[in-house]
């Protein structure tokens, strides 16, 4: 049995990428959960039940917990690139792509596709909409943003996995490669 005496020095840039993954996990997990139980379950439901249930989810999610873990592996992110800038390329390169693939896959598509589809949903008096109009609404809604919910979701998930790999790297690079 090989044993490795050296230890990895505690620091704030180990500290912000830990929470980083940590982090990125949290969105990965949310984005999965709503492609794989809330949306098709929703789905099920009739165009009012539908519209309103998502108007009240989209009106309840939004809050200091969920935009931290949501938002925070952005700045996170470039936080760790610019601390590990001069580690080796093979772990930078990693770093960089996963990092890119959440800001553009998760935050971006968040911001410019997914926001403004919820305001268009949220500025709706469903209450006095008739039938049609409601029809016209989910049809204009639903696909649309589950199409980008599930690029948030392969995004996420991706990055998470590219992150866990950065991780070990670091602490490999870090302490050794005897664990």
């Amino acid at each position: 049995m090989h044993q490795n005496n050296k230890v990895m020095d505690i620091t704030f840039e180990y500290i912000a990428m830990a929470l980083l993954v940590f982090l990125t996990g949290l969105s990965a997990g949310l984005c999965f959960t709503w492609t794989n139980a809330i949306t098709p379950g929703i789905g099920r439901l009739d165009d009012m039940s539908y519209l309103l249930s998502f108007q009240q989810m989209n009106r309840t999610i939004v809050n200091p917990m969920f935009l931290i873990a949501f938002f925070g592996p952005v700045i996170l992110g470039l936080h760790s690139l610019i601390a590990f800038r001069g580690a080796t390329t093979a772990l930078f390169w990693v770093l960089l792509v996963a990092v890119a693939i959440y800001f553009v896959g998760v935050a971006l598509v968040t911001i410019f596709g997914n926001v403004p589809l919820n305001n268009i949903l949220d500025a709706t008096e469903l209450s006095t909409a008739n039938q049609v109009d409601l029809k016209t609404l989910r049809e204009l809604f639903e696909v649309k943003w589950n199409h980008l919910h599930l690029i948030r979701t392969i995004s996420a998930t991706v990055s998470f996995a590219l992150l866990i790999i950065s991780l070990i790297q670091i602490t490999r690079n870090t302490i050794g490669n005897g664990i």
